[in-house]
């Protein structure tokens, strides 16, 4: 999580679970479109389909649609359509596998609204999962139809009760993957300035020690975590700058208890040192890489570890200290930013869309990828990142993130040809998840 100098509270686990109850009649007071029957065919006519995978779009192509999954693909002369299908005419659009983000916050809102030590402090565990339900429609309604949330930031354990709710019904979302609290070296992490003698809950849950963080990680893993997310480093150091948190002997003990659950570890982390020890001990993803080398990067690809850069939050905090994009120069993080993308990009390390929505507005993570292009990415580059990239990342490629007979209906439909303008995953004109029509 990319945050400003703020800081955080922890609620009671037992209302996470009160809250999720709570959500319920938000989601009944917003209904989505009627969708079809689960076990219904639909096919769906667009201009163009872009597959997720290959560098061209596929020109008067259709879906078939049958339940949950995709029937089939291709030229729409050549499918087996039934003779009781539902015709969907998508003229003028691009049909695109369902988008993901893999580095999201929905329980947090963004820092120019309230800042994230007032969110954490002051704001209650269900008005936050509350709010969370509109976060999460108005990413699936913009066509994300997966997340990965790195992080409740005080919020204990609501991103599992949200997933449930998705899970089951209760409320619409994009399919969620999450790592609950995130876990941080005690004494590194926010908030800070109150006094010593005050007891101040931080913002997500403190571990030490070889034996200190195998109990937290088996403990959120026992709480429902997806992932395992750790704080590599953070802004700790004398001079209130980043320096790295865990030793390599925790390192070495976080990433193997995760594996022996089959759990992944995604790190935070900008510094060289930071990402070297995780990189080291097995980390599959590396966050925000500010500080980033070639040589860190070189090592990055040697070892198939993947890279979100999070440009979105850099961009958008910096606005919220009053830069104006196009008229000031960019400053010192911003140029740094560009720099470290650069390098990424030149070394060939695989690169994932994870935005850091939650510090800015929910249901406009396209900005990420609108920047991934402005930063050197070429737009096709950037599509795959969102989609078949993500669902690699994720272990999840035979299950969504391309558009391919089998794989889950997850599909959006947007205006114009992305390939060409990235800003078009701004124009949703079509969300399908699941086989169920989400929005039309």
């Amino acid at each position: 999580m990319f945050r400003l100098r703020l800081s955080a509270s922890i609620v009671s686990a037992a209302f996470a679970v009160a809250s999720a109850v709570c959500i319920a009649p938000v989601a009944a007071a917003q209904p989505t479109p009627a969708a079809a029957p689960t076990d219904a065919a639909t096919l769906l006519i667009p201009d163009a389909v872009f597959d997720g995978t290959t560098d061209e779009l596929h020109k008067g192509w259709a879906v078939l649609v049958s339940g949950q999954r995709i029937a089939a693909a291709g030229p729409l002369a050549s499918l087996r359509v039934p003779a009781n299908v539902q015709r969907v005419e998508l003229k003028g659009t691009t049909l695109l596998p369902g988008l993901s983000d893999l580095h999201s916050h929905v329980l947090l809102h963004p820092y120019d609204e309230t800042p994230w030590n007032d969110q954490v402090l002051r704001e209650s565990l269900a008005l936050r999962t509350a709010r969370a339900v509109n976060h999460l429609k108005a990413t699936l309604d913009a066509g994300f139809t997966m997340l990965r949330d790195l992080g409740t930031e005080g919020a204990g354990y609501a991103d599992v009760g949200l997933k449930d709710a998705v899970e089951q019904g209760i409320i619409p979302g994009p399919r969620l993957f999450v790592t609950t609290k995130a876990i941080v070296a005690t004494g590194s992490y926010g908030p800070k300035g109150f006094g010593a003698e005050i007891g101040v809950p931080q913002g997500a849950e403190e571990a030490d020690g070889v034996e200190g963080v195998t109990r937290v990680v088996r403990d959120q893993i026992g709480h429902g975590a997806d992932w395992i997310k750790i704080y590599a480093d953070y802004r700790w150091g004398s001079r209130g700058e980043a320096r790295p948190t865990f030793t390599s002997a925790e390192w070495q003990a976080i990433v193997q208890t995760a594996a022996s659950s089959g759990r992944p570890v995604v790190a935070h982390s900008s510094t060289v040192e930071g990402m070297t020890r995780a990189i080291t001990a097995g980390v599959e993803v590396i966050e925000h890489g500010d500080a980033a080398t070639p040589e860190v990067f070189a090592m990055m690809k040697a070892k198939n570890v993947a890279f979100c850069p999070t440009l979105a939050a850099t961009e958008s905090t910096t606005r919220y200290r009053g830069w104006k994009k196009g008229v000031d120069p960019d400053p010192a993080g911003i140029a740094q930013k560009k720099r470290m993308f650069t390098a990424a990009l030149a070394s060939g390390v695989t690169i994932c869309n994870g935005s850091d929505v939650g510090v800015f507005a929910h249901g406009t993570n396209a900005l990420e990828l609108e920047l991934m292009v402005e930063y050197g990415m070429t737009p096709m580059q950037a599509l795959k990142a969102a989609t078949s990239v993500n669902a690699r990342i994720m272990h999840r490629e035979n299950e969504f993130g391309r558009i391919a007979t089998g794989l889950l209906a997850d599909l959006v439909a947007v205006q114009g040809d992305p390939t060409k303008n990235i800003g078009q995953l701004r124009q949703v004109k079509f969300v399908m998840k699941g086989g169920q029509i989400h929005r039309r």
